[in-house]
């Protein structure tokens, strides 16, 4: 009971901008917003069509989940009460894991790459009649 206590208690002590758990909080979700520009960046390099499709969502998964938890730190240590609940965190990186398991998962069942066609030369072809016109 006193872990549920823990979990949805909706005022968590306070924290300060200066905690190491705290800064590193921050500096995560802000390098997930700029992965998110990069791997946008990155799929406009890509040539291969199938991979450009499969990839299509990460850029606006890594946005978002970066921004929602920045919005989680900031509530944390303004003492937003229920927005700051530890459980948010949990569910938070649990969808994250998720997805990024399905994620994976599709990539690596749905990509496929096109081989080139190699034609079957036959040196007796110039020999053999062609077709009548």
């Amino acid at each position: 009971m006193e872990f549920l206590a823990y979990l949805f208690y909706p005022n968590p002590g306070r924290l300060t901008y200066s905690s190491p758990v705290i800064i590193a909080a921050l500096v995560a979700c802000a390098a997930l917003v700029v992965l998110s520009f990069a791997i946008k960046y990155w799929r406009g390099q890509v040539q291969n069509a199938v991979t450009k499709k499969l990839s299509r969502a990460w850029s606006s998964i890594s946005f978002w989940f970066g921004l929602t938890g920045l919005v989680l730190v900031v509530a944390r240590v303004e003492k937003i009460q229920f927005v700051a609940m530890r459980f948010l965190w949990v569910l938070w990186a649990l969808v994250l894991i998720l997805l990024i398991a399905l994620q994976w998962r599709i990539f690596r069942s749905r990509h496929y790459e096109v081989l080139p066609r190699v034609g079957k030369v036959d040196p007796r072809d110039q020999y053999l009649p062609g077709k009548k016109k």
